[in-house]
């Protein structure tokens, strides 16, 4: 039976809108059936805020991947596509991160499931909301819309778009 793995994007360089576009297209190759999207969002920048907007989507992705799999093809992708990493929370092209896989916990030192960040940021919470909004966090025991309520982060999460 696939596993339902929850994968953030992000991009704030080149043509962003197609950089979603084809990620989510070498996704679909890579790593499973993607099954749920949701709308594009345009967010401020977050953590390193002297950069372009983002643009976020959150997608829900049936694969027979394990977590670490996932974990390797994301991160070919990013560099398929085109991103260097220098620093933290710089300007990218694509920016791949897994929210949650099924339910399970995983805390290594190259991943952590669920991601560290997911209550803390409206630009992921807001497209999970949109897909997803009863899911429950296996960490925090809330739901989506719940940790959404209660976000601190006050970053305006525009829609741009309409899955």
């Amino acid at each position: 039976m696939p596993n339902l793995a929850y994968i953030l994007l992000g991009s704030n360089q080149g043509n962003t809108k197609q950089n979603l576009l084809l990620a989510n297209n070498l996704i679909e190759k890579n790593i499973g059936v993607i099954t749920i999207i949701s709308s594009i969002y345009e967010t401020a920048a977050w953590g390193n805020t002297q950069q372009s907007a983002f643009l976020n989507q959150v997608i829900l992705v049936r694969t027979k991947l394990l977590p670490k799999e996932v974990l390797h093809h994301l991160l070919a992708i990013e560099t398929q596509m085109g991103r260097i990493r220098t620093t933290k929370w710089e300007p990218r092209i694509l920016d791949l991160d897994i929210l949650f896989y099924d339910n399970e916990i995983i805390e290594q030192v190259d991943l952590i499931i669920p991601h560290p960040f997911i209550q803390q940021r409206r630009f992921t919470l807001v497209p999970l909301v949109e897909i997803a909004s009863n899911l429950m966090h296996p960490v925090l025991h809330k739901t989506i819309e719940e940790l959404l309520a209660t976000c601190e982060d006050n970053l305006n999460v525009e829609k741009i778009t309409t899955n």
